[in-house]
């Protein structure tokens, strides 16, 4: 993850996440990033200890391609969505197509 300077478009540092991110979403009223990265099955959260300086605080097991996220920001809860997968893609370039019935909704609140 980079974090950049809004004003000057700098990168002011980057932080390690997992694979496949596809969702951040930063809580200003606990000054934590999570990022939802289904490539490697992990919810990262990072938490913002000064403008510059950010520190890893938890890599969170979520499940496989479970990237898509919504936050409840006054609760501190992350929703992460995901499916199983069929074995291989329908055609090349493709992604495998989903289990019916195999839809799963992660719910992770943070203290």
């Amino acid at each position: 993850m980079a974090v950049v300077d809004s004003d000057t478009g700098k990168v002011v540092t980057t932080v390690p996440i997992g694979a496949g991110v596809d969702a951040g979403r930063f809580n200003s009223n606990t000054q934590e990033v999570f990022m939802s990265c289904g490539g490697d099955g992990v919810l990262t959260v990072i938490h913002e200890d000064s403008p510059d300086k950010y520190t890893v605080t938890q890599n969170l097991a979520t499940a496989k391609g479970a990237r898509t996220m919504a936050m409840d920001y006054a609760s501190n809860t992350a929703y992460l969505v995901t499916a199983q997968r069929e074995a291989t893609p329908p055609a090349p370039g493709q992604r495998p197509a989903m289990v019916p019935g195999s839809f799963e909704l992660i719910v992770v609140k943070a203290e």
